[in-house]
């Protein structure tokens, strides 16, 4: 089941990056071929009104310009790889060097990596560094290093596949059903946690000033060598559930951490999220405060690649407004 959602999500996201190469193609073919960026700029704002029009957020003159770009990039559509996401292409097209882009394309696919290895690599001139050295077996003894330098980032999900619960999600049920489903599933809840998930502790008691609390599910993991708490809602989102969490967690980092830990990280898992709600309850760049949604059946291909959409467009309007709030500075 497992390799079956992640061939979906696979998918899903290769449709997505045929589709902008696609429509990269066809402003290229528009603009009878010519491949200056600035040719044709009334082109991409009209194709811009129209496709917002027609398809909803994501298709700014910006982006309309990274799908021209992508495939001046990578004119061969065949040669694209299925398992690279659109984020990745989005950082190998920074790469000007045609040899190096390759490189780290083919290397992103055999070693498996994330967005945040990719740009890693790419910022650091892995590349140059490894052409360069005499000695290129310590170069590239650098990547399995740098791969086992995971942060909380990397591990923590978003969102869960819980189908093998059982659970109906047209029928109404309670957050102690769920816990207790978890529970009765472990080894496969541990198996969707994903690498270096260990149970610790269930209904897990804290007390202080007289009153007791309760969290729902502790685990550990040794990859990142730290407690993972985990709060479970039924229900949206809240920022008191987020409030609450980071008490549970800064209460495990003062007096429940063991020598040799990291600091501890949280897990609010609920049926649905406001991403408004997590940016301005939590600090900015929270790395020990996580909000992840829980699906009780596996989604179709279409499903995926719309949560796919709407994360690219939250993404691109998080960047609108940072924009914005740089030039009124």
């Amino acid at each position: 089941m497992l390799a079956a959602r992640s061939k979906v999500y696979q998918t899903a996201n290769f449709a997505m990056v045929e589709a902008y190469w696609n429509i990269g193609k066809s402003i290229i073919e528009e603009q009878g071929g010519n491949e200056k960026a600035e040719y044709g700029a009334g082109l991409l704002k009209e194709l811009s009104k129209q496709m917002t029009h027609d398809f909803g957020k994501g298709f700014t003159v910006t982006n309309l310009k990274y799908m021209r770009q992508f495939y001046l990039t990578f004119p061969n559509g065949h040669a694209l790889r299925d398992e690279l996401s659109w984020t990745h292409y989005r950082l190998l097209m920074k790469v000007e060097n045609d040899n190096a882009r390759e490189f780290y394309m083919q290397e992103a696919v055999k070693s498996g990596w994330s967005t945040r290895q990719l740009e890693r690599q790419i910022n650091t001139f892995f590349y140059e560094r490894l052409l360069s050295s005499k000695n290129k077996e310590k170069v590239a003894a650098e990547i399995q290093t740098s791969e086992a330098a995971k942060t909380p980032e990397d591990i923590i999900r978003d969102p869960y596949v819980l189908e093998f619960l059982g659970l109906n999600p047209n029928d109404d049920f309670y957050e102690s059903d769920l816990e207790q489903a978890l529970i009765t599933h472990l080894q496969k809840f541990l198996l969707e946690l994903g690498r270096g998930f260990s149970f610790v502790a269930r209904q897990k008691r804290i007390t202080f000033d007289g009153r007791h609390f309760w969290i729902d599910l502790v685990f550990y993991n040794y990859i990142l060598k730290c407690f993972v708490l985990i709060d479970l809602k039924v229900g949206d989102l809240t920022h008191q559930d987020l409030g609450q969490m980071q008490m549970y967690v800064h209460y495990y980092e003062r007096e429940l951490m063991n020598e040799g830990d990291n600091p501890p990280i949280g897990i609010v898992l609920c049926a649905d999220k406001s991403e408004s709600v997590v940016k301005y309850t939590l600090p900015e760049n929270e790395t020990q405060i996580f909000a992840s949604k829980y699906k009780l059946y596996l989604p179709s291909e279409e499903e995926l690649l719309q949560e796919l959409r709407r994360e690219y467009r939250a993404l691109e309007d998080e960047k609108f407004e940072k924009t914005e709030s740089t030039k009124l500075e």
